[in-house]
This record gives C-alpha cells, sequence and structure tokens, in this order.
C-alpha cells in the first residue's frame, strides 16, 4: 500500500505532496470553474435526474416526491406496490436525511442497517426534510421517493449491509480521481466515511483497488467482513468513466464529483453529483489531488468528446 503523504503534518509539506487544501479547493477551483448559477443543476436531485436522463444516464427511479405538510400523512400511498424504497431531501448533502427502507408493514419500517422505525418516525423524518433540516442552507425542502438500488452481489462481501458506491472527481471533464465507499456496521450501512465507512483509492485506469483507509487510517481488511480490500475490482469500469465524465456536458461544471452505484440488473447508476465535492478521496488514494488537477489544466487537449477525453486519461500517469 502505497504512502505518499499520509504521515506529512506540516501544511507546506502537504501542498508539496499536491494535497489539495479546503482553502484552495473553494477558491482556486470551485470559484474558477463552477458558475453560481449552475449549481442548482446539482443542488436539486429532481433536476440532475431529468438531466442525466435526457443524455442517457440512468439514475435510480424516481416514485414521487411531497413538497407540503399535509401530504405526508399519505406516504404509503405513494409507495404503494414497492417491496422497498428510499427516502432523501431533494437538496440534501453528504448522504444527510436518506433514509433506506428495505421492508415495511403499515407500522413497522425495516432500515438497511436493520433497525426497525415506528409510522411515527418515518412521518417524522420526512417532515423533517421538508423542513428543511437535512437541506442546504436549512431552506423549505422536497422529499423525494426513490426506487431502492438492487445491490450487484459483486460487492456483497466488501461491504456492511448498505449499498456500496464509486465517487468520481471530473475536472474539465477528465476524470482525475476515484474511490469506493464501503459501509460498516460502525457507519450503519451507510457509505459515508466521517460516519466510520471505508474508503477504497480506486486507480482511474484500471477501477482496481490500490490503498484503503477507515477513519484516516490505513486497513487493508474489511473490519466486518474481512475481505481483503486490496482484491477489490469496480466491474464496468469504462462505464463509470463515461457516466462521470457525460457530468462535465450534463452540468456545465468544471469540478465536480460523481457518486455511481452499481445495480444487479440495471448496470452502473448515477446517483448524484456535488458542486463541491470533498477531499477525503485524497487520503484513500493516498495521493495529493491538487498536482492532478494542474496536469489536466495545463496539458490535457480541449474540446475533446467523451469518449475521447476517457481513452486520453487511459493513456495517462499522474505523476
Amino acid at each position: 500500500m502505497k504512502k505518499r503523504f499520509f504521515n506529512f503534518v506540516f501544511p507546506w509539506k502537504l501542498s508539496q505532496a499536491g494535497v489539495l487544501s479546503m482553502n484552495r479547493r473553494n477558491y482556486a477551483i470551485i470559484a474558477h470553474h463552477n458558475k453560481r448559477r449552475l449549481f442548482p443543476l446539482v443542488d436539486d436531485k429532481v433536476q440532475t435526474k431529468k438531466l442525466a436522463n435526457e443524455i442517457g444516464i440512468q439514475t435510480p427511479r424516481l416514485i414521487a416526491s411531497v413538497q407540503a405538510q399535509y401530504e405526508v400523512k399519505n406516504f404509503l400511498k405513494l409507495v404503494q406496490g414497492y417491496k422497498s424504497f428510499v427516502i432523501k431531501p431533494a437538496h440534501g448533502s453528504g448522504g444527510k436525511g436518506v433514509l433506506v427502507i428495505k421492508s415495511y408493514t403499515k407500522n413497522y419500517f425495516k432500515t438497511a442497517s436493520n433497525r426497525v422505525l415506528r409510522y411515527r418516525e418515518v412521518y417524522q423524518h420526512i417532515s423533517n426534510i421538508l423542513s428543511g433540516l437535512y437541506s442546504l442552507g436549512g431552506r423549505y425542502d422536497t422529499a423525494l421517493f426513490e426506487e431502492m438500488v438492487d445491490f450487484s452481489t459483486v460487492f456483497k462481501n466488501f461491504s456492511y449491509q448498505g449499498i456500496p458506491d464509486v465517487r468520481i472527481i471530473v475536472f474539465e471533464g477528465y476524470p482525475a480521481l476515484a474511490m469506493m465507499r464501503l459501509a460498516t456496521k460502525e457507519s450503519a450501512g451507510r457509505a459515508n466515511l466521517h460516519q466510520g465507512a471505508v474508503g477504497v483509492g480506486i486507480d482511474i485506469k484500471t477501477g482496481k483497488a490500490i490503498a484503503a483507509v477507515q477513519h484516516n487510517k490505513p486497513i487493508q481488511f474489511h473490519p466486518d467482513t474481512g475481505a481483503d480490500l486490496m482484491t477489490l475490482q469496480v466491474p464496468f469500469w469504462h462505464e463509470h468513466l463515461i457516466m462521470a465524465a457525460k457530468g462535465f456536458e450534463m452540468t456545465g461544471l468544471g469540478y465536480l464529483g460523481a457518486d455511481i452505484v452499481l445495480d444487479k440488473n440495471r448496470g452502473p447508476m448515477v446517483l448524484e453529483l456535488n458542486a463541491r465535492p470533498g477531499l477525503a478521496i485524497q487520503i484513500a488514494n493516498q495521493t495529493g489531488l491538487a498536482s492532478i488537477l494542474k496536469k489536466i489544466e495545463q496539458t490535457y487537449p480541449k474540446n475533446l468528446s467523451v469518449d475521447e477525453r476517457i481513452n486520453f486519461v487511459l493513456t495517462q500517469t499522474h505523476k
């Protein structure tokens, strides 16, 4: 497992190692490459779905949405006929407010982590979404009901209960860095690194694991399943890269994060796009992002098609 900057503690050493800091991300990357007027295209998940579907990118199917408090009492009617579903805020971020219901009755609901919730708890969760508890800026929000992804068994030994996803950072249309986020018992079945999920750095050319961390510390084996994380390889990797790269044409954002899940029947699907992707992906890869973005900006050709950009990336090295 390679170590390039993991043990550095001084900011200037991190900078020398090509690590992208939060301030630099905000002021040198996002401010210069993402126009503010384009943010709603990814901040509103309904709009993102619409744009993705228009250009042939698969997303989890939208079952229904709830926009007003008086509609909450009818939410069971909205999901009638579905054995499982996901509730999420339309303007949420970082996985906040996402509730995965894998089975339910009229009065009881079982989550992805096998926690059992009563009807009133789910009702309150939806109400909290509408009130803006999980939304960007705390504004009033819409509760979305989506079909649950049919978890691909290829990752069954690598994730604890929850559905893993791939995060790909795209810069000026080029996939720059990738990782896979794997749920753990500690993260309650959610692929959120801040809650204890595992981050696995993924080689951008092959889709193979190159490093793994939990709580920013290197690991090799999944803490719950015992699976050797270095044997992980993402199937349909080329399709993942194509989907992520298309986010550039879809939104016009020069710097974005594409979160992609693998459905057993439908294949790769874009879960969401993010105009402010976090920086933990550097730790998962043991590689700084700043030097990669600089190389893309200064040396990669402009005005290529999606396929041409992917083919170009597959012939490059980030050194």
